[in-house]
């Protein structure tokens, strides 16, 4: 593959073998709605590539650009959207909840990763960041640090996911949930990014956590 093109989707070979065939399994386990599954990841992954491409150079010059993703990372923010895939899946014979609660949820957890990942991106770019746990002044690029510009741009990355349902169902307070339960995912990112700097945790384990809150605020709130 072009080496340009990996540069582009900001994965290694690996990494895009990997998402290849996620992609194909969303698309499988989604039936109907498996082309709405799989266009969501691939958005996911345009916007990641976008944001992280955006002042690059910058970014290298103060020691905060990250290489090629590899496999790890699709893994990391991966995994939680397969397992709701797997439960739509599952729910089409089993009929423990409404579909729609799980495509909602589906879509939370891409919200919260891509919040994430805006969050992280655009922060670096904005002044010192502060230790949401302690409020403590923080180094660019330390794990739990948050910047105006980092939240503002979570919360826009989040309002961007959620319109994308909104294209294909037109439900309000669906799209006001996945809003809520995407940038609450990315708090909690920021939360166990504390710990995470203490040794407990790393940034995948991280990752997937900012999803689960996302999928778990989520199906609660529109089963409660």
């Amino acid at each position: 593959m072009d080496e340009n093109m990996v540069n582009v989707l900001t994965l290694d070979a690996a990494g895009i073998a990997s998402a290849t065939l996620l992609g194909i399994a969303l698309l499988l386990l989604g039936g109907s709605m498996g082309w709405f599954f799989l266009m969501a990841m691939v958005a996911f992954l345009v916007l990641s590539a976008m944001v992280t491409e955006y002042r690059k150079e910058e970014k290298k010059r103060i020691g905060v650009n990250e290489s090629a993703r590899s496999w790890k990372n699709v893994v990391a923010n991966g995994t939680v959207p397969f397992i709701v895939a797997v439960l739509y899946f599952l729910n089409g014979s089993m009929h423990f909840v409404a579909q729609s609660v799980l495509i909602v949820s589906y879509v939370a957890t891409l919200s919260a990763i891509t919040a994430d990942k805006f969050a992280s991106e655009l922060g670096v770019l904005d002044g010192k960041p502060t230790m949401l746990l302690t409020l403590k002044v923080v180094d660019k690029g330390v794990s739990g640090g948050i910047t105006s510009l980092g939240i503002t741009g979570g919360l826009l990355a989040s309002i961007v996911m959620a319109l994308l349902y909104l294209a294909i169902q037109g439900n309000i307070i669906f799209f006001i949930v996945i809003v809520f339960a995407g940038f609450s995912g990315n708090i909690v990112d920021s939360v166990l990014g504390y710990f995470e700097d203490k040794g407990i945790g790393n940034k995948f384990t991280t990752n997937i956590a900012c999803a689960a809150a996302a999928f778990l605020l989520s199906y609660f709130l529109l089963t409660l």
